[in-house]
């Protein structure tokens, strides 16, 4: 009987529509429970020819929770230049985040989605890369405000009496 792998659904989108950039990149991809590398380099299993792109930018790492009979993921950003933006939330060298059903990604320039698909097998999981011709990430821009300035010039509500 043969066990289902967990398939990783792996949309990509990179402003400049460089089809060499991503000359490299699979349809579909078997992958074993190691971490599976995103960059530039020979190495890399999703290998993407931008040129700010690190040889190892940031990888997949599949793992086993505790007492859980599913592979669960996570990001970790390897790249010691560049930055890697994961649901908000903005890692550095070496930092990893847990990676929920959806997550948006963002780095060199590229937008990625990963969506995660549960299976059963713990021997293996799948990608499937999608080329996306139009953005995938809408990050509005932080807004300036004087909100703090005018609260923090307000009385405070005053005490009520016992």
């Amino acid at each position: 009987m043969e066990r289902a792998l967990t398939v990783l659904h792996v949309s990509l989108h990179h402003p400049t529509r460089d089809l060499d950039a991503f000359a490299k990149v699979p349809a579909q991809l078997q992958h074993d429970t190691s971490p599976l590398l995103v960059g530039r380099g020979p190495d890399a299993h999703l290998r993407l020819l931008l040129p700010h792109l690190s040889r190892r930018h940031l990888s997949l790492e599949p793992y086993r929770e505790e007492g859980s009979a599913l592979l669960t993921f996570c990001l970790k950003a390897l790249s010691r230049k560049g930055c890697v933006w994961v649901n908000g939330l903005t890692l550095r060298f070496l930092e990893q985040v847990p990676l929920s059903v959806v997550n948006r990604v963002a780095f060199s320039g590229i937008q990625m989605v990963v969506r995660v698909e549960g299976g059963t097998s713990l021997e293996a999981f799948a990608c499937c890369f999608h080329l996306s011709p139009s953005p995938l990430i809408h990050r509005p821009q932080a807004e300036e405000t004087d909100e703090w300035e005018s609260t923090s010039q307000e009385q405070p509500p005053p005490r009520p009496r016992l």
